[in-house]
């Protein structure tokens, strides 16, 4: 299976599938990454990448676009072409992105042009429970705690975002648990479906 995760800016899928992506890549899914900002700052590149690799995904697997952040509204257009342009070099199996009830207007716009681009492709949204109104959490991804533990030291790669509330190690972890113990494990992550393909 290839999956294609998007991320918004640079660590939006790590924080909210970065478990999951863990796990794929560990079992030897073509595991693909993708952030369309970076605030035009090469250092949340260069923290993309390390995230990434702490993943376990290889590095010519992450790709780095550079919109510039909170207007990706007005580029709506350009996004989709980026977006078109992956799935018909890619053709993945599964895409995940923001959900589409997610309040932030660049995760909004990406989860829109997501749904544009990739609908002949089975779509998940990762959870970001700061941004969502509410999330239907329907699928889980059962989670070890190594691949949580990846997930936590890619997430120490993001040195400007650690003093922000959701980066809380506690939280993060605390989250998990809550989703492991939904089905019955000690930790998971938990997905909406947008799309599914059987």
């Amino acid at each position: 299976m290839r999956v294609l995760a998007l991320s918004p800016h640079t660590d939006d899928a790590d924080l909210g599938a970065g478990g999951t992506l863990a796990r794929w890549a560990e079992e030897g899914r073509e595991v693909w990454t993708v952030a369309f900002s970076t605030a035009m700052r090469s250092e949340l590149e260069d923290e993309f990448r390390a995230a990434a690799d702490t993943l376990g995904i290889q590095p010519g697997n992450v790709i780095v676009y550079n919109f510039p952040h909170h207007i990706f509204p007005s580029q709506r257009q350009a996004i989709l072409q980026h977006m078109i342009a992956l799935r018909d070099k890619l053709q993945p199996d599964l895409v995940l992105g923001p959900s589409l009830r997610d309040v932030h207007q660049d995760h909004w716009t990406v989860a829109n042009e997501m749904l544009r681009a990739f609908k002949m492709a089975s779509i998940l949204s990762y959870e970001l429970p700061w941004n969502n109104l509410n999330f239907e959490t329907l699928v889980f991804a059962k989670l070890n705690r190594e691949h949580l533990d990846q997930k936590l030291k890619a997430l120490r790669c993001y040195q400007g975002q650690r003093l922000k509330t959701y980066f809380n190690e506690d939280f993060i972890e605390g989250l998990a648990r809550t989703r492991g113990t939904q089905i019955q494990t000690t930790y998971a992550e938990a997905f909406e479906v947008i799309r599914w393909l059987l």
